[in-house]
């Protein structure tokens, strides 16, 4: 069953749709590659229903629930925030909480945004999504005593002007441990093993090191192991149309077989190392 499992999935950038009650001036097609197209798709098909898959159902750019809810861009705001702001990188490339931008020179909005109307979406949006998380994480850590928590994403096949790697060339697979602390390394290295036999590339820990997530909820002291999971969109979708192609079969089954062994190793010696300390 799902519930007993030790691994624990969340999508939080998959959905396509951009909420049709807020404006933008962004065009469709641009609010779309912006997400982690099918992600949660892939993953469900690859671990065969056995394990929880937690996935957004609000856009990505919307309310980002991979963002800490004080890292917004105060330029994005028509008024005074009541608490204290503390905007990183991502805010500044227009990726904040609440996306300033749908790609490089592409403007979301075409005014501030009212404060209370940012404080709405953090509630019926992000702290939903983050509290179903924690749910998911204590009931494999009451189940086993550890947990194994996979944030998956997808990226583009080149970065952009939005990305560390702004020009290159990605590998197949990014793994991310927030450079070994949200996670015990062996963990990421056996799924590495595992992907690479599939004949996929595996970079770890860039261009995507990990985010917001991986550091709430990785702690590897207590038992939480939190690492993400970032796929090239090239091997599964035509990343223009952003349409599936007759990659993703073939991407889903390696996931599968890298899911598989990965969680024989959990039921072995690897599970018995991760938990508390």
């Amino acid at each position: 069953m799902a519930g007993c499992s030790p691994l624990v999935v969340d999508s939080p950038h998959s959905w396509l749709e951009w909420p049709v009650s807020t404006p933008t001036i962004a065009p469709a097609s641009a609010l779309r590659r912006t997400c982690d197209a099918f992600v949660d798709a892939i993953w469900v098909e690859a671990t065969c229903g056995r394990v929880p898959v937690l996935a957004a159902r609000f856009h990505r750019a919307w309310i980002d629930a991979n963002r800490a809810r004080d890292d917004i861009d105060p330029a994005l705001l028509a008024g005074p925030w009541p608490d204290a702001l503390r905007p990183t990188l991502k805010s500044e490339r227009g990726q904040g909480l609440v996306w300033r931008d749908a790609q490089p020179g592409v403007p979301l909005y075409a005014a501030s945004l009212a404060p209370q109307e940012v404080r709405r979406r953090i509630e019926a949006h992000h702290e939903p999504y983050r509290k179903e998380l924690v749910r998911l994480h204590k009931a494999a850590l009451e189940n086993r005593g550890w947990v194994c928590h996979v944030n998956a994403h997808s990226m583009k096949s080149v970065g952009n002007g939005m990305n560390d790697d702004n020009g290159q060339r990605r590998p197949d697979i990014v793994l991310s441990d927030r450079d070994g602390t949200s996670a015990d390394p062996r963990l990421v290295q056996a799924l590495a093993v595992s992907l690479r036999a599939q004949g996929l590339g595996v970079q770890i820990n860039y261009p995507y090191p990990g985010g917001d997530i991986l550091r709430v909820f990785g702690d590897p002291a207590r038992g939480c192991h939190s690492l993400q999971v970032e796929i090239n969109r090239s091997l599964y979708m035509d990343e223009v149309n952003v349409a599936p192609h007759a990659g993703y079969p073939r991407l889903v089954e390696a996931l599968r077989h890298a899911v598989d062994e990965l969680s024989a190793d959990l039921g072995g010696e690897l599970g018995r190392a991760l938990g508390p300390i």
